[in-house]
């Protein structure tokens, strides 16, 4: 491209917690590996993602028991050696 065309342009994208609160709901297979690959490559953390979720998304959802589970089936595999268990 060409030098200075690009000033007005602004990009913005979802941080990583952010981003596997949007995969929550559809929760696909390929979802699944997209938080996979966050959490391998050390960009979550188990306890900012509940906080995260209970503040920014719950109060929201319709069907708060099923991404309540949902959500902890993912930690329980990205953090299987975590002891503690989270709760609402």
């Amino acid at each position: 491209m060409f030098r200075g065309c690009r000033e007005k342009l602004e990009l913005m994208a979802l941080e990583a917690h952010g981003m596997v609160l949007a995969k929550l709901e559809r929760n696909y297979e390929r979802d699944r590996k997209d938080v996979q690959r966050l959490a391998e490559a050390g960009l979550l953390d188990r306890l900012e993602l509940w906080r995260r979720y209970r503040k920014e998304l719950r109060p929201y959802l319709a069907r708060t028991d099923w991404h309540d589970q949902t959500l902890r089936m993912w930690t329980e595999v990205l953090w299987p050696d975590s002891s503690a268990v989270d709760r609402d």
